[in-house]
């Protein structure tokens, strides 16, 4: 998932800022294909988030002290942000999405996660009563469109219903994770860093605490992955997906969106999608099908056609998901 936005200007950065937002999409979405590299040794899905977000809590923390040191004092409201933001958009769909991994390709898995801004449309749509624009429906036409071609329904038989499950769950969470980081925004908002650190901190608290009452499985192999054709140690999964595409993809997604702003990085941050598609082809052998290429594109045209078509304001901030 991207981090959390704010309006700035652009000035002469642009290119700059352009090259910055295309590395966080890249490593966003490599995240998929390193997950799967463990998941295919004996991984328990939980047990690859832990990884990822205890990693990333680790690394931040040295950032988050001198935050801290420099004068920032949380307020309660800030602390409630955080852990929510810890449960729902970092636990909560990264829990989800890497359980669907383990049961579906990478890109499908990534491709249903992103129906997010659909679902954000639906319960903008319910909750103010307003209609939207007729672009903005004809991009979700395009979106079920597209989940159609991914899921490939006319072979049902073959439809991991578990996975499309957890899939959708990924989705809700990727929602919330759009409302809750509109907020980081405003003025009286919690630092980006503070939101991601924090977060991961308490998203692994969460995880812990799943995996020890035992309402997913938490169990981890130190046996040796396979990752684009060479065996590697398992910490070097771990590694990947921590530092490169957690820890460095927010820190490079956060510079990006103060360069081009938010309406701007969030086009870029399509590009995620298919950084993870290429990504699990190249490193995992999950090669798509050609109706899943053609799925996969009418969903980005789909999420691109709906942020074209809606105002810019409030709840167009989000630069875009996390896998």
């Amino acid at each position: 998932m991207s981090p959390p936005a704010v309006e700035t200007p652009r000035g002469g950065r642009t290119s700059g800022g352009l090259a910055i937002a295309l590395l966080s999409g890249f490593s966003f979405g490599l995240a998929g294909p390193f997950a799967a590299s463990l998941l295919a040794v004996g991984w328990s899905p939980i047990a690859v988030v832990l990884g990822r977000l205890g990693g990333t809590a680790l690394l931040l923390a040295v950032p988050l002290v001198v935050v801290v040191a420099r004068g920032f004092r949380p307020a309660a409201r800030d602390l409630r942000a955080v852990a929510v933001y810890g449960v729902v958009p970092l636990a909560g769909a990264q829990v989800c999405y890497f359980s669907a991994v383990d049961r579906l390709s990478v890109g499908v898995a990534l491709l249903i996660e992103y129906t997010a801004p659909v679902l954000l449309l639906a319960w903008t749509w319910t909750r103010n009563a307003e209609r939207p624009r007729p672009a903005t429906l004809g991009g979700a036409a395009l979106a079920i469109a597209g989940l159609v071609l991914v899921l490939e329904v006319w072979r049902a038989a073959e439809v991991d219903v578990v996975g499309v499950l957890w899939g959708l769950g990924a989705a809700v969470c990727l929602a919330a994770y759009f409302r809750l980081s509109a907020a980081a925004g405003e003025a009286d908002g919690p630092p980006a860093l503070v939101l991601t650190a924090g977060g991961a901190v308490v998203g692994s608290v969460v995880v812990v605490l799943v995996g020890l009452v035992g309402l997913l499985p938490l169990t981890a192999t130190t046996a040796s992955i396979d990752l684009a054709g060479s065996t590697a140690p398992w910490w070097v999964g771990v590694v990947l997906v921590a530092a490169f595409s957690t820890t460095l993809a927010y820190l490079a997604g956060i510079a990006a969106v103060a360069r081009l702003g938010s309406r701007l990085a969030s086009f870029v941050g399509l590009s995620e999608v298919l950084f993870a598609v290429l990504g699990a082809w190249w490193l995992v052998s999950q090669r798509p099908t050609a109706p899943q290429i053609a799925g996969g594109v009418l969903i980005v045209a789909a999420i691109a056609l709906i942020r074209w078509a809606e105002p810019p304001g409030v709840d167009d901030r989000p630069a875009g998901p996390e896998s």
